[in-house]
């Protein structure tokens, strides 16, 4: 049998999950379906498992059927699956182009490491304290980095093809307004990957057997499986060509071992054995690996196609990020600062504890805003809910009608809502500061809160010669539009503070205007 050709076969499955993982995370323009969202995310491990304990329902067994992968043929997921196994992959094929004699050793097993992390990531999931799973989630990890870092270039890479041809006098790209791009957004991912590069070069897949509680968990499961790739000792040259290849460190050629708990099942080792000595045993039959190429040259099949572009758009070159200046400039600054008790979860999170709970903080709701108000929190909910996206309306607002954070959410953090329902959800309440007003400050005409409400909550009521904003929270939803419109600076003179538990506004009624009907005509 020609073992050889699945490492080939498993090549093409990685990148297509990967390119499709890609796509929803990078869709800026937001033309990919929910549903599409929903298929890519299905076999996700720790969205899926969060969202079947959350729901019990059909649409969270993709990590059951991940187990039973695992229960046949090892762990899969972590090589083909796993986005942030494919980010390891394509960070070892850039290191091995520019370091060609980089090659793996075996590494003894860190056991009380690997199962300590895994058992306290999982213990505090389960006990509502989603801190290590943001931390350590691979899914969540490879969205962080494809939605803050990835993204900001490919943005500023449309939008400068988009000047580049509006000079030319053609307007077929259309730019994106990038709506922030802080430290906030990108530290820890910078950081993350940097560390994931050094475990990379350093060894292979250290952090997938060091420190992912998925690749733990799946690990212990993978010593059951049915089907297992074991040297066959008969046909072992002892020549170490598998272990030089290895990403997992998991083959002891002194010993003539492989740990299949740490092996992630890449099938380099079958693209250089010269012997067949490496081979699947199924059950209690091993099966003979007829691949031996002992009378050839032994070297290392290099043949990969190149699937890494090296261009990097300058991020320099960021378009659309300035604001549209507002018309109204206010002259004199504000002087009572804001105070906000609790911070504002999306619609269809039902409430805060339980959001900080269930989100892994994947990012993908971020991703597919298409208002840009959900942006990652850094210390709102606080340590624990470090990252976790939080309404933020100094950048956008909550479109009234829009659902597509809740359309897309793997973990079920934010439950499926339809666009009558989300136009009643209250997730905060706005609050006015009248001393901050410039009716109140300059006496100026203004209203910028109340005509931007879509629920008219915000009314203009008579003051001196003017009209300044009264609130009505009855009719609030929260979408944060009164404080994004409002112009004062450096402190809001209208807010909204979050509800802990959503709550449900009332529509406001609708005045009925009586209009005369004149019967004769004036002239």
């Amino acid at each position: 049998m020609k073992f050889a050709l699945l490492k080939k076969a498993r090549v093409v499955i990685t990148l297509a999950f990967f390119l499709l993982t890609a796509m929803v995370f990078l869709d800026f323009t937001n033309i990919i379906s929910p549903d599409f969202y929903y298929s890519v995310t299905y076999l996700q491990f720790i969205p899926s498992m969060l969202k079947f304990f959350t729901s019990f329902s059909f649409a969270g067994i993709g990590f059951i059927i991940v187990i039973l992968l695992t229960l046949l043929l090892g762990r899969l997921y972590c090589s083909t699956i796993c986005p942030l196994g494919a980010i390891q992959d394509i960070i070892s094929f850039i290191i091995r182009k520019f370091k060609k004699n980089k090659f793996y050793y075996y590494v003894k097993e860190k056991t009380y490491l690997r199962y300590s992390v895994m058992i306290v990531s999982f213990i505090s999931m389960f006990a509502g304290l989603a801190l290590f799973i943001n931390l350590l989630d691979p899914f969540s990890n490879s969205g962080k980095i494809l939605v803050n870092l990835i993204r900001p270039l490919l943005i500023s890479g449309n939008n400068l093809v988009s000047s580049s041809l509006e000079a030319a006098g053609s307007y077929a790209v259309s730019p994106y307004e990038l709506k922030h791009f802080g430290l906030q957004n990108i530290l820890y991912p910078v950081i993350f990957l940097a560390a994931i590069f050094i475990l990379v070069y350093k060894n292979g897949r250290l952090f997938c057997n060091w420190l992912c509680p998925v690749g733990s968990l799946l690990g212990l499961i993978s010593k059951y499986s049915f089907i297992k790739i074991i040297i066959d000792e008969e046909s072992c040259l002892s020549c170490k060509s598998c272990e030089r290849v290895c990403k997992s460190g998991c083959i002891d050629k002194e010993n003539k071992n492989i740990d299949f708990s740490r092996c992630v099942s890449c099938y380099n080792c079958f693209t250089v054995c010269p012997s067949g000595g490496i081979t699947f045993k199924a059950g209690n039959r091993t099966v003979k690996n007829t691949n031996s190429r002992i009378k050839k040259k032994v070297k290392t099949d290099e043949s990969k196609r190149k699937f890494v572009s090296k261009t990097l758009t300058s991020v320099l070159l960021l378009a659309g990020l300035n604001y549209a200046q507002l018309k109204i400039v206010p002259k004199k600054k504000s002087t009572i600062p804001v105070n906000k008790k609790h911070p504002v979860t999306p619609p269809g999170s039902l409430g805060i504890e339980r959001f900080n709970e269930k989100c892994t903080a994947c990012h993908l709701c971020i991703a597919a805003c298409p208002s840009q108000v959900l942006q990652p929190s850094l210390l709102e909910y606080g340590v624990t809910g470090i990252f976790q996206p939080v309404m933020d309306y100094r950048y956008s607002y909550c479109n009234y009608d829009c659902v597509e954070c809740s359309e897309v959410c793997p973990s079920g953090a934010i439950t499926k809502l339809v666009s009558d329902k989300k136009k009643t959800i209250q997730i905060g309440k706005a609050h006015f500061i009248k001393e901050n007003c410039i009716v109140y400050t300059e006496n100026t005409a203004c209203g910028a809160c109340s005509e931007h409400c879509p629920t008219k909550a915000v009314d203009m009521v008579p003051y001196k010669d003017i009209n300044i904003p009264q609130v009505n929270t009855e009719y609030c939803t929260g979408c944060g539009a009164c404080e994004h419109a409002c112009p004062t600076q450096p402190h809001k003179s209208i807010f909204v503070d979050g509800n802990p538990v959503h709550l449900t506004a009332h529509k406001k009624p609708v005045e009925k205007i009586e209009q005369k009907v004149q019967e004769d005509f004036p002239f």
